[in-house]
């Protein structure tokens, strides 16, 4: 599906249905949406907003945290 999307091209009716079902499956594989822009050649934010519209739960943001949890552990 990937493949046959030119970048900054329209996804509408049932191509897009099939591309949110695609990226919610890879996302809830555990995937990132950087990952997921890459493969699919669009911004971020076009994912993002993807996965908003399919009713996907985003995970919170990774990498190191701050505070008193993290010096204590």
């Amino acid at each position: 599906m990937a493949e046959t999307l030119k970048k900054g091209s329209r996804v509408t009716g049932p191509a897009r249905e099939k591309l949110a079902a695609d990226l919610k499956k890879k996302y809830d594989s555990g995937a990132s949406i950087r990952a997921l822009a890459e493969e699919t050649g669009r911004s971020y934010g076009f994912v993002h907003r993807m996965l908003s519209e399919s009713g996907v739960t985003l995970r919170g943001r990774g990498g190191a945290t701050r505070g008193k949890k993290a010096a204590a552990a």
